[in-house]
């Protein structure tokens, strides 16, 4: 066997374990934090001498402040502590298998840099439901091409059927065909996991689509569709009952 068919046999063979170990590998354990702390050291008592007086102790009582509340800062406390987008959720649902994630990250900081109190949430947005149960199935489908094409001479007659000519075709050529099956079922595979999605939701409101628009919301076009949503700043409220 020459280096090309060990390289055909060895893609696909290292294919089928990587994916075999994804879909049944376990989750990893959660790690346990301990929240017992050791025990202090004893501290050492100095020698008690009976004829030595000891000096008294004297506690000082510093003199005490009353602090009266400013009713101009308490109304205007609570938006400072809120800040523009308090009560306010965000959530970016974008396609992660299309490698969106870092541009989720970069909307979201810009979110909350220009909101201060605002609420953003990531999510997955998956696939439509016959595209998942395609996805699902297609290693199943892999693994059935490529055992029919090394044991189809033994799996045909005991169905019955005669093989058809393509088979010997494909036979033939065994090893090149195996891995053109893996290539194009892992391909097939990341494409129905893909949903090209990127949506953007305001306190459960739609504000954009990337399926809809076909394209990416620019930083400045998500920060006047998130700014057009909030609700008004308590901020002139307030100066209106200090000033009143």
């Amino acid at each position: 066997m020459d280096r090309v068919q060990l390289l055909l046999v060895g893609l696909p063979a290292i294919l089928f374990i990587s994916d075999l170990s994804h879909i049944f590998a376990p989750p990893p354990p959660h790690l346990r934090h301990p929240h017992g702390h050791p025990p202090h050291p004893p501290h050492p008592n100095p020698p008690h001498h009976p004829h030595q007086p000891r000096p008294p102790h004297h506690h000082p009582h510093p003199p005490h402040h009353h602090h009266h509340p400013d009713p101009a800062a308490a109304a205007i406390q609570p938006n400072l502590e809120g800040g523009a987008g308090f009560g306010t959720t965000v959530e970016l649902q974008f396609c992660a298998s299309c490698s969106y994630k870092g541009n989720a990250m970069t909307m979201k900081r810009m979110l909350e840099t220009s909101f201060p109190g605002i609420n953003v949430f990531l999510h997955n947005y998956p696939p439509a439901f016959p595209k998942r149960v395609l996805s699902k199935i297609m290693p199943v489908i892999q693994v059935g091409a490529i055992a029919t094409i090394m044991a189809g001479d033994q799996i045909f007659p005991r169905l019955g059927i005669t093989p058809p000519p393509l088979f010997y075709s494909l036979r033939a050529n065994r090893f090149g065909t195996m891995a053109t099956i893996w290539l194009i079922g892992n391909f097939a595979q990341s494409f129905l996991q893909s949903s090209g999605a990127f949506e953007v939701y305001c306190n459960g409101d739609l504000v954009f689509s990337k399926l809809a628009e076909q394209r990416f919301p620019s930083e400045f076009e998500l920060r006047d569709l998130i700014g057009s949503r909030l609700p008004p700043s308590p901020f002139g409220k307030n100066m209106g009952n200090v000033l009143s």
